[in-house]
């Protein structure tokens, strides 16, 4: 029944790579009228970060350089571009650039963004709640012993992959809280061990991400002192994950990149349970309008969000309902159930969605350290898939036909945003080096 209402199941549940244009998007004002969010939301996430940029830098010394503000560096990879096209006979026209969150300060991946945000967030309003803050003061001061005792009686939790918990867990300790970090089946084991190091708890589960999040959840929900981090359902982390696109627009500027209807912007990002770039693409599409293109990207044995989206299930279906395992090595994108909310609001504004293999995960990292010299983790290169696809896949051409884009793609900009990897062990990168999985 499902199958027949939505045809490209056949070709998930056979494990195919594919590309499902949404059916569902319209133009950007008229979709933007159906969201709760705006920019003003965005504008008031971006305040409070400037607000705790002392503290951070006090903390966080290696932000000092930024001024506390945790961005990452926006890069042309020419090579990179000429690559793909080579070695996988693809026909990208346009510039390629990297959009680098695996090396952003502190935690390493995009969950620097949305997991410090809500965590900081939540701290502001239990410091000023309790009056050990107010909003003219200098944050700094939340890094003094006082403070740190203050936070001690508070708890925060969180259901995590790995990228999440690293950011949630790191912060939370340099704020002073016990943190408890509920950790999936395929999260990383150099990941558990970063986290205890800060003095972290924790609990490991044998089943995928929803279970770990449904445990945290109910264990924090028993302690009156617990706060949880919830990646399937937060605006605040969604609002955090959105202020990038106000940072990039300021870097293209930089870059004398031009979007507008004769030069488009297209934006490839990894998906995990959704909030990460569905925040990014809220806010990109916020700024950008219909100039920007926005496509997700899923492992073929975890394609949650695409399932969520092409059924209108959303979260009331897991990619085990129709099949797949919801295993894959892209630790940060394997996820089985996807974040309504996130469904909900990109409905009428993602463009599509590609699905890769695991094996070319692994061949997309090692072209990128041959060309660019550049070290992503795994599930970051699923990015890749997208630029390598669009003007090759037939479906994708559609798309580009159907938006009246052919044209311009000569004037096109391409931004693969790369999730996470700055972190990851010497000796972890090696094993990834030298991993071959079957196409």
């Amino acid at each position: 029944m499902l199958e027949e209402k939505t045809p490209i199941l056949k070709e998930i549940c056979s494990e195919k790579e594919v590309f499902w244009k949404n059916p569902d998007k319209t133009a950007c004002g008229e979709a933007m009228e159906q969201i709760e969010l705006g920019m003003e939301d965005v504008e008031d996430a971006e305040r409070r970060l400037e607000r705790f940029a002392p503290f951070i830098m006090k903390c966080f010394p290696e932000t000092k350089e930024r001024n506390g503000i945790i961005e990452s560096v926006l890069t042309p990879v020419p090579k990179m571009k000429d690559l793909l096209n080579e070695k996988y006979d693809s026909n990208l026209e346009g510039n390629l650039l990297l959009k680098q969150d695996s090396h952003l300060a502190i935690a390493g991946s995009i969950k620097a963004r949305g997991g410090i945000y809500e965590i900081l967030k939540h701290t502001e309003e239990l410091a000023i709640e309790h009056g050990v803050l107010s909003l003219e003061d200098n944050y700094e001061k939340l890094a003094s012993e006082e403070c740190r005792e203050f936070f001690k009686k508070y708890t925060i939790q969180v259901g995590s992959t790995g990228n999440l918990g690293l950011s949630i867990g790191i912060m939370s300790a340099a704020v002073g809280y016990q943190v408890i970090v509920h950790m999936s089946a395929d999260a990383k084991q150099w990941k558990k061990d970063l986290l205890r190091s800060h003095g972290v708890t924790v609990k490991e589960y044998e089943s995928d991400y929803s279970e770990a999040v449904k445990n945290g959840r109910a264990l924090s929900d028993a302690d009156p002192n617990s706060y949880f981090v919830d990646d399937e359902n937060s605006k605040t982390l969604f609002l955090g994950y959105a202020v990038a696109a106000k940072r990039l627009q300021k870097q293209l500027e930089e870059k004398n990149v031009t979007v507008d209807e004769e030069h488009p912007l297209f934006v490839y990002i990894p998906c995990g349970v959704g909030g990460a770039p569905g925040g990014v693409c809220f806010g990109l599409k916020l700024l950008f309008g219909d100039y920007v293109h926005c496509f997700f990207i899923e492992p073929t044995q975890a394609p949650c969000m695409l399932v969520g989206m092409a059924t209108g299930l959303n979260q009331e279906i897991s990619v085990q309902d129709i099949g797949l395992t919801g295993l894959t090595h892209a630790d940060g994108l394997a996820v089985g159930r996807p974040s309504g909310f996130v469904g909900r609001v990109m409905k009428n504004l993602l463009g599509g969605e590609f699905t890769i293999r695991d094996g070319k995960l692994y061949d997309y990292m090692r072209d990128l350290l041959g060309t660019e010299n550049i070290f992503l983790e795994p599930s970051a290169c699923a990015s890749f898939e997208g630029p390598m696809q669009i003007e090759k896949n037939e479906s994708a051409r559609k798309y580009l036909q159907e938006n009246h884009l052919e044209e311009k793609m000569k004037n096109a900009t391409h931004i693969a945003w790369a999730t996470g990897g700055s972190l990851v062990p010497e000796a972890i990168r090696e094993e990834y080096k030298n991993t071959y999985l079957e196409k």
